[in-house]
């Protein structure tokens, strides 16, 4: 699932996980971004099971999130059932 990434919490301790929050078409999430270290804020990844597991492009991003909404109930099965009504 494609997101942009909006925050990234400042991180005191070198030794936490880098944690971000991302916008998976107007639902917000906290992801891990371990795996996505050169991310930033407006950057889009495709996140799995909450971890980051690759960065995509902007473009690649709005091509699949436009197949995405083309099937019924797919961002509620995805991110949950507060998915609905923020879509």
């Amino acid at each position: 699932m494609p997101g942009r990434i909006v925050s990234l919490p400042r991180n005191e301790n070198p030794a936490d996980l880098r944690m971000g929050t991302v916008d998976f078409d107007g639902v917000r999430r906290p992801v891990c971004l371990a795996y996505t270290p050169a991310a930033g804020v407006g950057d889009y990844v495709i996140v799995h099971v909450g971890f980051a597991i690759s960065q995509v492009d902007e473009i690649e991003a709005a091509k699949t999130l436009e197949i995405i909404r083309a099937i019924p109930d797919a961002l509620a099965t995805e991110l949950g059932p507060d998915a609905e009504a923020a879509g």
